[in-house]
This record gives C-alpha cells, structure tokens and sequence, in this order.
C-alpha cells in the first residue's frame, strides 16, 4: 500500500549533496520559510515540508485525519517524505512548535539528523503558557477557532515589530478547519513530559538555539537547558520577538547558515 505524504517542495542545488529540510510550526505552513530560500538555496538542496492539515497538506491524508494526533505520529510524516526522497541525512531547522518535531525526529531516527538549527524553541510551557492552554481547551468548542489564534498570536508575538509575523501566521491558520485546530491544540498537553525528558536526554547532535530576546514566553527556559547540554548553544537576536527568521531574516540567515556550514560534511 502507497503512503500518503504530506506536501513537500525540493530546491535541488547543482553540486550539492547536503539537505536542509524545514519545519514549520503550528498554524504556518511552508510558505513562512519564504525569507531563507533564496540564501540557503545557493549552499543546499533544500525540502520544504507543510505539516498534515496545514497549508497544502490540509486535503491530503483523508485516512488519518480523524485519528488524534500525537508527536509521533506527525514526525513520522516528515520520516516518510525523507524516505520517499531518499533523504539519508540532512541539517534541519525548526520554528516554534516545529523545533519538537525536529528534536522528536532526532530521537526516533538520530542517524538522519546532521545538525539541527531551533528557532523560537519551544523547550517548556511556564505557567502562562499552560493558563493559556487551559483558557483555550476549555473555551475550544465554544470559541471560534481563529478567535482563540488571534488571541495567542497577540500573547505570544505582542510587539509593534512582530505585526508581519502574526499576519502571516493568522492567514495561514484561517486554512484550517475548526476539528484541525483542536487536533493539533490537543498536542500542547504533551509538551511538557516530552520536553522533560528531553532535557535530561541531551543527544550528540550539535545544536543552535536561535531565540529572539524579546521572546519572552520561551526564552528563558531555553537558557536553562543550555547551560546543562554540551552539545548545544544559544544566539539572541537583539530586538526580535518569536518567530525570528521572519522577524530578523537577515541575522536569522547568518548566523544559521554559519552554523549549518561548521558542521556540513564538506
């Protein structure tokens, strides 16, 4: 039996033979990626993936789509693509919720993960984070679904720089549906165990966290975390909030790419 994918779109460089594969986070979709193609595209090939039920992903997998969603279940999404195209190992980068997935991918197939590059990192939901969680999944069935994104869009990116960030987010999120939503907001009450464990389980796989100093819902656990795993370090992007590549592009790409170039094959 053939395998659904999810939506993916390749960049394929003419002499390269490393892979950068992006991962969005919840409610954008691949399209968010729009301000790193064109510098990464010189240096790798890249894979652009939209996450089951987002962006062009969100009328594929009809066989799945009314299960719960779990993280491995979504990471086993991106594992499929990579076998289907014959992805062996490969550097990824990951935003907001997305950097799970990577770090969950990282887990479950260590051997595919060259380097991973973790933008507006989710490590930990403080205590407003889980109020806000709470608020909404007691709210979920009787708020309107983009009510409650536009609400956490406005909490988690609240300056005036961050106001093309939650643009796009909030454009992307209108092309889920109501049932998507709750899927994926159900998914918010694992992240905690997940990243525990995670925590005490560094694995041996260089890896940057890019943050914006401004984040100020998620900046500072990150920090914590640092300072106990060798193999990881963190850059703050001075007046940038969450989601960084969009925010700061130019610093994003520099200091990614960087990285991504220390610790390549060549």
């Amino acid at each position: 039996m053939t395998k659904e994918l999810l939506f993916h779109k390749t960049y394929l460089h003419p002499t390269s033979q490393e892979w950068v594969v992006f991962v969005h986070g919840a409610g954008g979709s691949s399209s968010l990626w729009f301000k790193q193609i064109k510098d990464y595209r010189q240096h790798y090939n890249l894979l652009l993936i939209d996450l089951r039920g987002h962006g062009r992903s969100n009328q594929l997998l009809k066989n799945i789509i009314s299960k719960h969603y779990s993280f491995q279940d979504v990471t086993t999404d991106i594992l499929n693509v990579l076998e289907h195209l014959n992805i062996e190992k490969a550097h990824f980068i990951g935003m907001s919720l997305g950097t799970i997935l990577v770090r969950n991918l990282a887990e479950m197939a260590p051997e595919k993960v060259q380097s991973m590059v973790l933008g507006g990192a989710v490590t930990r939901l403080d205590v407003r984070s889980q109020l806000l969680v709470k608020v909404g999944y007691w709210s979920k069935n009787i708020i309107p679904y983009m009510w409650l994104y536009k609400l956490f869009a406005y909490i988690i990116m609240p300056q005036r720089g961050q106001k093309e960030s939650r643009h796009l987010f909030i454009r992307e999120a209108k092309k889920l549906c109501q049932k998507e939503f709750k899927r994926w907001f159900k998914l918010s009450v694992d992240v905690n165990p997940m990243m525990r464990y995670f925590r005490d389980r560094e694995l041996p796989i260089p890896t940057l966290y890019l943050m914006g100093e401004m984040d100020y819902m998620f900046i500072r656990p990150v920090k914590e975390m640092v300072k106990q795993h060798k193999f990881s370090r963190l850059l703050e992007i001075p007046g940038c909030g969450h989601v960084c590549n969009v925010e700061k592009p130019v610093e994003f790409n520099q200091h990614s790419l960087a990285f991504i170039q220390q610790n390549s094959q060549v």
